[in-house]
């Protein structure tokens, strides 16, 4: 019988996703505490790959079980969580039809990389602190150029096994975002001083998103022209485009099937 799983992890303690050799990952986790639990070898896919450090808000991953557990999918639920580390929270555990796959049925992935221009120690773990000025108005002229169906190898991580480099790209644009603490508690801040960008797509390459927002970033310090991510997707190599932003500041938070 096939499960689906929703889940949610901060992916600080993890590798990524995928199971690395002497590393920990979130998919060898999950893996671990359903074996335990249904006391048989289970073996989880996901909707995708994430990089070290990369957290994801409502994962989606499907598991097959041989046997029945005897139990319903909200006592599974609640069992997993009782197992799994705090870093890792299962939101639904259901029965899903054979034919359901948790990376290959998915049509749009979204991910968010959060940004904060002046210091605050309240968001190191979940946001880049990148103090040079920036004109957001020519980042998001430039990240108009990423909509489309294109050959993406420019941002691809080198070494990939990818059968190929072309995805399509629904949106991609930088907004203004306002951390809780700012809002609820009157921690000092300005407009401007926290950017989240924010990209949807039918599927996303190795190191796609960091490499993207590096590119963009340096769109955004005068560095280059907002037409030169044009220039990469037609014929730049991953050596052309901009340096990967740090992992800890991106979330996968958007799966649709």
């Amino acid at each position: 019988m096939r499960y689906s799983i929703r889940l949610s992890y901060d992916g600080a303690a993890f590798c990524g996703w995928q199971i690395q050799p002497n590393a920990p990952s979130v998919q060898e986790c999950l893996e671990t505490a359903l074996s335990k639990l249904l006391r048989e070898d289970i073996k989880v896919t996901g909707a995708g790959r994430t990089d070290t450090r990369v957290s994801a808000i409502n994962y989606v991953a499907h598991f097959d079980t041989s046997n029945d557990p005897g139990i319903d999918a909200n006592t599974i639920c609640y069992k997993l969580n009782a197992i799994l580390p705090l870093s890792i929270k299962v939101h639904e555990v259901k029965p899903e039809a054979d034919s359901f796959h948790a990376r290959f049925g998915a049509t749009k992935r979204g991910y968010r990389y959060f940004i904060n221009r002046r210091k605050d120690p309240f968001v190191t773990g979940m946001s880049f602190f990148y103090s040079f000025p920036l004109d957001v108005e020519a980042m998001n002229r430039a990240a108009q150029q990423l909509l489309g169906t294109h050959d993406f190898h420019c941002f691809e991580k080198v070494g990939s096994d990818n059968k190929t480099s072309v995805c399509t790209v629904f949106s991609a644009h930088w907004d203004s975002w306002t951390p809780a603490h700012v809002r609820e508690l009157g921690f000092p801040a300005e407009e401007g001083d926290y950017l989240v960008f924010t990209i949807q797509a039918d599927r996303f390459l190795r190191n796609m998103v960091r490499a993207v927002v590096g590119s963009l970033l340096e769109v955004g310090r005068g560095k280059r022209k907002p037409e030169w991510i044009s220039e990469l997707i037609s014929g730049g190599t991953r050596s052309d485009a901009g340096e990967s932003v740090p992992g800890h500041a991106l979330f996968l938070n958007e799966i649709k099937y």
